[in-house]
């Protein structure tokens, strides 16, 4: 539209809806001239980037305008939810293009669990994925964990080429780019603003003093992870800010744990055994008979069961995983939300709203 007000900084379209999407100023900013939005405000007053969500069609098309330029990718993943922070495609579209992996979040795994088997762990998965990662870098952007680490390598393998950094909402990318300039950049006001063709967002570019820049790309939303289906304040919630405190529970057959009211987990058979939760702190995690459990779930939700923190809460989108846990230690994987860590020969049915995804993978531990 032609009608259409645009960000003088980087031409996303002016909007006052959504704090999270591209080109976002307060109403009363909207008819003023030379507008630009909260994000480039951000950036050019502080040096500070905040992501803004694109889908995953305009982020794979961002993505192909990329295909043909020289450089290093760096794929920031969420340890504690790796496959759910997985871009699918990104191999095919990144070509040869040399990829380093920068798990991010590795504060809020429990510190008894090796670092090295953690590493392994996310190459034997990313091998499975068909990448193969020139390193895996533990970091916490959080936390200050792994930067001058991660810097090293991105040095030691980009040879003289720009650098793309991509990810997925709520990976903490942000947060790493910010760190990545308080390292690399002493002064104020070097960022600008580049745009590629193809793309619906400028990127930011971030100098690396020898004529090469690196990029930073909105994330790619993931629309299977629970947290595109909370409130804001909910996603306070189930989002996990320091590190998880496991906990085990001894169930029997026919009994239930809700973690909040967004999930039911159904211990069918196996024997009594322990489901081991790594969820946030913050998350109630309620134990009751299978038998009473949906009439628990009607009744108690918004209040025993929360998140939600309404009664809001549409029980016709769940969708019921029949799990068996075979072979060997495995997690279930509740995308976006967290995972519960069970041994061999378990039966468990799990629901949970139709689009996140729930699954079996190699335990962590």
């Amino acid at each position: 539209m032609s009608n259409e007000l645009r960000c003088i900084g980087c031409g996303a379209v002016l909007q006052s809806e959504d704090p999270n999407q591209a080109g976002y100023v307060p109403k009363s900013s909207l008819n003023k001239e030379d507008v630009i939005c909260k994000r480039c405000f951000r950036l050019k007053h502080y040096n500070e980037i905040q992501d803004v969500n694109m889908s995953s069609d305009d982020f794979l098309t961002m993505l192909n305008a990329l295909s043909d330029r020289e450089g290093i990718i760096v794929n920031v993943i969420d340890v504690f939810d790796f496959q759910g922070s997985w871009i699918s495609g990104l191999k095919r579209i990144v070509g040869q293009k040399k990829v380093i992996l920068a798990a991010n979040k590795i504060d809020l795994l429990p510190k008894l669990i090796n670092k090295n088997r953690v590493e392994n762990w996310i190459k034997h998965l990313a091998k499975e994925l068909g990448m193969k990662p020139e390193a895996v870098v533990l970091i916490s952007a959080e936390k200050n964990l792994g930067i001058d680490e991660l810097l090293e390598v991105i040095e030691t393998e980009r040879s003289g080429q720009d650098v793309y950094i991509v990810g997925t909402t709520n990976v903490g990318k942000s947060t790493l780019i910010n760190k990545l300039i308080e390292r690399s950049i002493g002064e104020k006001n070097v960022i600008t603003t580049s745009h590629f063709p193809g793309t619906t967002l400028d990127l930011i570019d971030i100098p690396l003093g020898d004529g090469t820049f690196m990029y930073d790309t909105p994330g790619i939303i993931q629309s299977h992870q629970m947290t595109h289906y909370v409130t804001e304040d909910e996603l306070k919630v189930i989002m996990p800010k320091e590190e998880i405190k496991p906990r085990n529970f001894q169930l029997n057959e026919g009994q239930t744990l809700f973690l909040g009211g967004l999930v039911r987990v159904d211990y069918i058979s196996g024997g009594r055994r322990s489901l081991n939760c790594f969820v946030s702190n913050r998350l109630n995690i309620h134990r009751t008979k299978t038998i009473n459990a949906v009439d628990l779930w009607h009744r108690q939700i918004g209040e025993l069961l929360t998140p939600p923190g309404n009664k809001e809460f549409d029980f016709s989108t769940l969708k019921r995983h029949t799990l068996s846990v075979k072979g060997q230690k495995q997690d279930i994987i509740i995308s976006g939300l967290g995972f519960i860590t069970v041994e061999e020969g378990a039966v468990i049915e799990v629901y949970a709203p139709k689009q996140v995804d729930v699954y079996l993978r190699p335990s962590i531990l």
